[in-house]
């Protein structure tokens, strides 16, 4: 995509498909891997067993907004709830410092945040984490997830809420919106740094 005079710009992706898979299999390709420790999926894939014990879940973060989901193995599991809705009034950042801590300190296996989707709030999450945690600027965080999940869209709200916290954390924001609605996010996050991805990141995160 471009704009402008060609300056680089992020979209928050589109819907991907999935063609026919087994249950399992499918599950276990749409739980997908930020890093060694971090997983990111939907609802159902929280549900699957397989899941869980393949990826060696054992903190699960829940923004489905939902209550007492029954996780299998859930003796096992550590669960943070984030009881937001999918709505851009609703107080995500009120939860992003105590996700990115839980995660940071999770040593015992791996962590899954999943929200019904996995398109809005879990990624929102994940996002705020890889800034506070991993010293990721939002637009490299933003590329990040979004080469791991490319569906994933966040509302409008909660980005303005994350570049909120990106000004926070370093002081300026490295992405602006383009038009503000107060649906699902349509336009474009231009990049404000002159940058074309975030070269080196990986060597940011424990991987």
């Amino acid at each position: 995509m471009s704009h402008g005079g060609g300056d680089p710009v992020l979209s928050p992706g589109k819907p991907g498909r999935v063609g026919t898979l087994s249950p399992v299999l499918g599950v276990l390709r749409l739980t997908m891997r930020v890093s060694d420790r971090l997983f990111l999926a939907d609802l159902d894939s929280a549900l699957n067993r397989a899941v869980l014990t393949s990826r060696n879940i054992t903190l699960i973060v829940n923004a489905s907004g939902l209550q007492d989901v029954p996780y299998p193995l859930k003796e096992d599991l550590e669960v943070v709830p984030v009881p937001v809705q999918d709505q851009p009034h609703a107080p995500l950042s009120l939860y992003f410092d105590l996700v990115a801590e839980r995660i940071q300190q999770n040593r015992t296996g791996t962590t899954l945040v999943h929200c019904s989707a996995g398109r809005s709030r879990s990624p929102a999450l994940v996002m705020a984490y890889l800034m506070r945690s991993k010293g990721l600027s939002l637009h490299q965080a933003h590329k990040m997830v979004l080469e791991c999940r490319p569906f994933i869209r966040p509302n409008a709200g909660f980005w303005r809420q994350l570049m909120d916290y990106e000004r926070t954390l370093f002081g300026r924001n490295t992405v602006r919106m383009e038009g503000r609605s107060e649906g699902v996010l349509s336009e474009v996050l231009q990049d404000q740094t002159g940058q074309h991805g975030a070269e080196g990141m990986e060597d940011g995160l424990s991987r």
